[in-house]
């Protein structure tokens, strides 16, 4: 790149936009050959140009800004599938039928002990979201940023909880002796 240079035992400095004329493309079709999307593979482009921009200034040799750019935007492509493959984008929509359907009756004979017990033997993916969304009152915005998930997988975690948190509440009072009147 021409307006590359090294400074004295410093990081590399690089032009912004000539780095992005000089790489852009290949990285592209990179991208595009990982996720068979070109919407996937432009966001995955661009976050890469973004980890530049935030930490590309600890690269300390010139010769490698090409390899970085190429193993920084196989490394996000890796994690972004890991995290789809743990954390699976769910629509509300398509989780809709199971919402827990609870009567005024049901929650006015629950008592918090309960409720918290329930709580604590719900799954491990749904009870964060569970807890900050009913416990604390964070809006799906912040959970999710809480949560480093997308706004769509917190709502389905939370419908999904409830209706595992109605089952199991269902569960322990059929257990439980009915009272004496």
């Amino acid at each position: 790149m021409h307006n590359d240079f090294q400074s004295p035992g410093g990081p590399v400095m690089v032009d912004f936009d000539g780095l992005v004329a000089s790489y852009h493309e290949a990285l592209y079709r990179f991208a595009l050959s990982l996720t068979h999307s070109e919407a996937d593979a432009s966001d995955l482009t661009q976050h890469t140009y973004y980890i530049w921009a935030t930490k590309g200034s600890q690269l300390k040799d010139s010769a490698k800004v090409k390899s970085w750019l190429f193993t920084t935007l196989h490394r996000t492509f890796l994690e972004m599938r890991r995290r789809q493959t743990s954390f699976p984008h769910v629509e509300l929509s398509a989780v809709e039928a199971e919402l827990p359907q609870l009567s005024p009756a049901s929650v006015n004979e629950l008592d918090s002990n309960q409720l918290l017990h329930a709580l604590k033997q719900l799954d491990d993916g749904y009870q964060a979201a569970v807890s900050l969304f009913y416990l604390e009152d964070y809006p799906y915005k912040e959970i999710a940023r809480i949560l480093d998930v997308p706004l769509g997988t917190v709502k389905s975690r939370i419908a999904r909880g409830l209706t595992q948190l109605y089952q199991l509440l269902e569960t322990n009072r059929l257990k439980e002796p009915a009272p004496c009147r």
